[in-house]
């Protein structure tokens, strides 16, 4: 059993230190030119796999929030628990208002300024 954790453990490090070359294209991106409300998740998830919560935060900061309310909704589905329809639902509320905030705080910061000639936010 520890060869074989040692196994997956060796594997893992070994697949986490190339994963930059499976990360999927944005297709958002890629038709607009901008970031999409998710760009930077996959890059946050295993920069925080790497356990650097920094730098997991300077690429996505609501990879946290999305990650534990899927741990703890997923936790709730497969083991039957009762969490209540209303906590479930303030978990989404507050990943999707972390999700909004830090896209319309991305967008009025990088692109207003290329798009809008003149524009200049002071933060």
């Amino acid at each position: 059993m520890l060869t074989f954790k040692i196994y997956v453990l060796s594997a893992w490090l070994s697949f986490s230190d190339q994963a930059d070359i499976f990360l999927l294209p944005c297709p958002f991106k890629y038709l607009t030119g901008a970031d999409c409300p998710g760009c930077g998740f996959q890059r946050s998830v295993i920069a925080l796999a790497h356990g650097d919560l920094k730098e997991s935060l300077n690429f996505y900061p609501p990879a946290i929030p999305l990650l534990v309310t899927l741990a703890i909704v997923l936790t709730a589905k497969f083991r039957s628990a009762k969490l209540s329809d209303s906590f479930i639902k303030v978990l989404y509320l507050i990943t999707g208002s972390t999700v909004l905030i830090h896209y319309l705080f991305k967008i009025t910061t990088h692109y207003l300024p290329a798009w809008l000639p003149g524009f200049h936010l002071h933060v």
